[in-house]
């Protein structure tokens, strides 16, 4: 199976600025998906510009024919599922049925708690699991159904009606990012592909070899899950977001850097590499020349 290559364009340019090429000249060099951070501001970008996931995808949906859309990743951090069902339906139907939905339980970075009490600390990795827990079938429920009604320990519908539905059918697909037991049982249960960062403990002091080995078992315990539900696991694509694995930008060095770094990967059984769209001073910053060559040559040495 030939391995498709994605990007992540973060949201911090204005569309008249930079934005709007970005994203068709995405389309230009055959990216497969464009991806977005849907955060409230992020990291090293927290005192910069910084726009919001949906209304930039439903521009992008309006600058470009081809290239899939999605979000890596929406979390309940700020989201609820009723009003992102409503959203993510008419950013399909705005984008021809384009969209995937990148979707994990969130993290515990200064954004996580904008819509908290200043003196609430940020939900421990238990409260985000259960969160997680119920917001995904809730989801896939409201992107499904005429009309929903829930009561749930964090999240209720009354008569929530999403008609037309979306345009792909039964739904646009979820690629759940996901690596421990219970993110993995719901990847398994309700995503079209599963998405992983690889082992944050060895960002910092770890090896491209422990690195691989880490997803190896990541990628073994997809599949345990997914037999453990009567799910054939090659249903689900496998999707990596590069950058923080020990490798950091170094797969980005050259064309020959990323072949050797995809290869790899795909051996193991990935089907989708993303990559980060260069941006200057930044932990993303690359060769714009090499980038690109590598977006037009690399998925054609890795077929």
């Amino acid at each position: 199976m030939s391995l498709r290559l994605s990007t992540v364009i973060l949201p911090y340019r204005r569309w008249s600025e930079g934005g709007r090429s970005a994203w068709m000249r995405a389309e230009q060099l055959g990216f497969h998906t464009g991806y977005t951070y849907d955060h409230l501001s992020w990291r090293s970008f927290r005192d910069g510009p910084w726009f919001g996931a949906v209304p930039t995808l439903t521009a992008a949906a309006a600058a470009t024919d081809r290239l899939r859309l999605g979000t890596l990743v929406t979390s309940p951090n700020f989201r609820h599922p009723v009003t992102l069902a409503k959203e993510l339906i008419s950013l399909d139907d705005i984008s021809g049925g384009r969209i995937t939905l990148g979707i994990g339980a969130g993290g515990t970075g200064f954004d996580a708690t904008a819509l908290s009490k200043s003196s609430q600390e940020p939900w421990t990795p238990r409260e985000r699991a259960d969160r997680f827990a119920e917001f995904v079938p809730l989801l896939d429920r409201l992107l499904t159904e005429d009309a929903v009604t829930y009561e749930g320990r964090f999240y209720s519908a009354h008569e929530a009606r999403n008609i037309p539905g979306c345009v792909q059918r039964p739904r646009l697909p979820f690629a759940v990012a996901a690596t421990g037991p219970r993110g993995l049982r719901l990847a398994a249960r309700h995503g079209q592909a599963w998405v992983t960062t690889g082992d944050p403990k060895l960002y910092e002091n770890g090896t491209p070899e422990q690195s691989v080995e880490a997803l190896r078992g990541q990628l073994e315990k997809l599949s345990e899950t997914c037999a453990s539900i009567g799910r054939d696991v090659t249903e689900l694509e496998k999707v990596l977001l590069t950058g923080f694995t020990p490798d950091r930008g170094r797969p980005l060095e050259s064309l020959d850097a990323f072949v050797d770094f995809a290869g790899r990967h795909q051996e193991l059984g990935f089907t989708e590499i993303v990559i980060h769209w260069p941006i200057p001073d930044s932990d993303f910053a690359a060769d714009e020349k090499v980038f690109e060559r590598i977006a037009m040559e690399a998925p054609a040495q890795l077929a």
